[in-house]
């Protein structure tokens, strides 16, 4: 039986590294079964560009704070001119004074990929408290540089100019998931609202795309994810709950050739079918080892 595990936990390998070749951009990528702890790993501890995925450790620090009562939910965050800047979300489109929460700020920040309300949120806790964090995690290429479409203030790791707005690697990125899905904040309603917020999050087109049936603005969907994109850039990180349990998965694409914005981008379709593939594979195993 051991060895029928292995066997095909070999093969799933070999078939999502069949799918990488294939696709016409760089991938790198990390998934672990969380109740089995299976993983697969394909260029995992490579740094790489993280795009919007980087609002997920920003999210993070602020509910660490909010447990630890230096900031609370309900305070109120004031929309300023300065902060308001292009890209994702509906906040660029208001006019400046509109007083929102933290709360709003980090529901619009994941939800929508609000970039102004992610400006938000770090002037609220600043990047410092942000990486201090990443640094407690024991993560070592997880790194927030600046605010979004803004220049970084004060000094700056050498790198930043090749990450932009923050790096990670498939692996620090899915162990961020983990932590959430473990609650190692400790304070299990605010992991469970972190999780509810990525689960509203709108870009259904990577991870969810083949593995999502339901109107999820219907139901509650069963993906918590974070997507990050760019010309170029194509990544999708995301805890799945299936019938057999929790899946982390983190996929990042870069220097991909389709840099179309459409809902059949290459990457974005690669991502799904990459997804898709995960979890068909550990519910197949799953079935295989009678457990």
């Amino acid at each position: 039986m051991v060895f029928a595990c292995y066997a095909f936990a070999t093969d799933l390998q070999k078939e999502v590294e069949a799918l990488a070749a294939q696709h016409q951009g760089k991938v790198a990528l990390f998934a672990k079964d969380l109740k089995t702890g299976a993983t697969l790993a394909f260029d995992a501890d490579r740094p790489v560009p993280t795009a919007s995925v980087i609002k997920v450790p920003i999210m993070l620090e602020a509910m660490y704070e909010v447990k630890a009562g230096k900031h609370r939910l309900d305070e109120k965050l004031k929309l300023t001119k300065a902060n308001q800047v292009e890209g994702s979300g509906v906040l660029t489109m208001l006019q400046p004074g509109l007083e929102l929460t933290l709360e709003d700020a980090i529901t619009l920040m994941i939800v929508e990929s609000d970039n102004t309300a992610t400006n938000l949120v770090i002037d609220d806790i600043g990047i410092p408290a942000v990486n201090a964090r990443i640094a407690q995690m024991g993560l070592k290429d997880t790194y927030l540089y600046k605010k979004v479409f803004m220049p970084p203030v004060g000094p700056t790791p050498a790198d930043q100019k090749k990450f932009g707005l923050g790096k990670t690697t498939p692996r620090e990125m899915a162990q961020i998931l983990e932590s959430i899905e473990r609650c190692d904040l400790g304070d299990k309603a605010l992991c469970d609202q972190m999780i509810g917020i990525m689960k509203n999050q709108q870009t259904r087109t990577m991870i969810p795309r083949y593995i999502e049936s339901g109107d999820t603005s219907m139901e509650t969907s069963a993906i918590a994810n974070k997507t990050g994109s760019e010309d170029d850039v194509r990544n999708d990180v995301g805890i799945v709950y299936t019938k057999h349990g929790p899946t982390v998965i983190s996929v990042f694409t870069y220097d991909n050739k389709d840099q179309t914005w459409t809902v059949d981008n290459g990457a974005e379709v690669f991502v799904g079918k990459l997804a898709q593939t995960i979890v068909n594979g550990w519910s197949k195993q799953v079935t295989a080892s009678g457990r």
